[in-house]
């Protein structure tokens, strides 16, 4: 059985598309699309893939002292350390924004094909003075991390960072 993203990717059908294309994609497609239902129907694997963007439940260590938390992350990991990872969620940013940065981070694709064998290596020295990423640079303690992590490919990407699937909790970024 295809997933939601493999099947909005058909549709996509190859050619990257308009803020408003994945927007109006994401909202006219016929199935539920939740968390649960995108973490059970993807490739999970046991750790952050590097270069793409990855998906996880999350239960912070500080949540009572955060102003909010997103505990379904879309992460793409920049730096690991010893006990977790740094990376960016996308979740942070407004959605046209993911769109943009997602453009923006081409430019460290490791080809131009911008399909399954494409990653992004992109790493916090690049992207810390980068205005729109700052929001969603997080660091993740894998002893809190609450599930596999699901692999979104950069093809991916640009239908993954509509998907109504983030969950904040105590208020929302924007």
């Amino acid at each position: 059985m295809a997933s939601i993203l493999d099947s909005l990717v058909d549709k996509q059908g190859g050619q990257m598309r308009s803020v408003s294309w994945y927007r109006n994609a994401i909202n006219n497609f016929t199935g539920s699309i939740s968390a649960r239902r995108l973490m059970n129907q993807g490739r999970l694997t046991s750790r952050p893939s590097a270069g793409l963007l990855n998906m996880f439940f999350y239960d912070p260590k500080m949540k009572k002292t955060l102003p909010l938390y997103d505990t379904f992350p879309l992460v793409l990991p920049l730096e690991s350390y010893s006990g977790g990872f740094l990376g960016l969620n996308f979740h942070y940013l407004r959605p046209g924004t993911r769109f943009r940065l997602l453009e923006v981070l081409q430019q460290y694709a490791t080809n131009n094909k911008m399909n399954s064998t494409t990653r992004i290596q992109a790493d916090y020295s690049q992207l810390k003075n980068l205005t729109m990423a700052k929001p969603g640079i997080k660091r993740y303690l894998n002893n809190h991390v609450r599930s596999s992590f699901l692999r979104v490919s950069v093809e991916q990407a640009a239908i993954a960072v509509f998907l109504p699937v983030q969950q904040f909790k105590k208020g929302q970024p924007y």
